[in-house]
């Protein structure tokens, strides 16, 4: 049962870090690139149905992680689980101070209603998504390590 957990929780997990990598790294450019108004508007789109599920993910992400780290307490490399653990916990607090204010303000963002320092605010909340990703990459690479 432990060992299903541990395969459940890692692929649960790295679905995520794919999810929010492609994000940062594909999906973004391309918006970026697109023409005119475009791109703010896809932004927004994507603000509003990932700023729907990624909550969920992340915090049942980290509910895995704990489950795991409990019920593998005795067994080899749950110090991994527990770090990765503490650095999904830090993905959380980043998300909520940092990016989900950025994001609930251009969720709602039209050509006609967007602040003139939009652009500034977008790219902010790309650099902070980079590390986010950096973290997130770091806590999976544990939970890997941790299973095999």
């Amino acid at each position: 049962m432990l060992n299903a957990l541990e395969v459940f929780t890692t692929v649960v997990v790295g679905v995520m870090v794919g999810v929010e990598f492609s994000v940062a790294f594909v999906i973004n450019p391309i918006l970026n690139a697109l023409p005119e108004d475009s791109g703010q508007l896809g932004r927004a789109h994507g603000g509003r149905m990932l700023g729907a599920v990624m909550p969920v993910w992340y915090i049942g992400s980290l509910v895995l992680v704990a489950v795991w780290a409990v019920a593998g307490r005795h067994h080899e490399g749950v110090g991994l689980v527990v770090t990765g653990g503490a650095l999904l916990i830090v993905s959380v607090i980043m998300s909520l101070l940092l990016l989900v204010p950025i994001n609930n303000r251009g969720r709602t963002w039209t050509p006609d209603n967007r602040p003139a320092d939009w652009k500034r605010q977008v790219n902010r909340w790309d650099r902070f998504h980079y590390v986010r990703v950096a973290v997130i990459i770091a806590a999976f690479t544990l939970l890997v390590t941790a299973l095999v």
